[in-house]
């Protein structure tokens, strides 16, 4: 079982930072604690916003690869954040 489910039945569509734009927040957090996926790759893409990332700050267009079993973070939103976060598999956190 997921330790947190988001459903879209319960959010709410907001406005957008542009015209003709809504978002849905399904999940938000500000840090992040070190950590490692040991059955999954992540690739995160900033979208929008300043997150830290181990003493470096990094803006809209960063690229993260965190290979299956590799410890990172902790992950720092130094502004509200927008990123798209993939893992190929099983997401467990150690």
């Amino acid at each position: 079982m997921f330790p947190y489910v988001a459903l879209s039945k319960n959010k709410a569509w907001q406005p957008g930072p542009y015209e003709g734009v809504e978002l849905m927040i399904l999940h938000q957090h500000n840090t992040i604690p070190a950590h490692t996926h040991p059955a999954a790759n992540e690739w995160a893409y900033v979208l929008s916003g300043e997150w830290e990332e181990s003493g470096s700050t990094y803006t809209t267009g960063a690229l993260f690869f965190a290979p299956k079993g590799t410890r990172h973070g902790p992950h720092i939103a130094r502004t509200e954040v927008i990123s798209l976060t993939i893992f190929d598999g099983p997401l467990t956190v150690e």
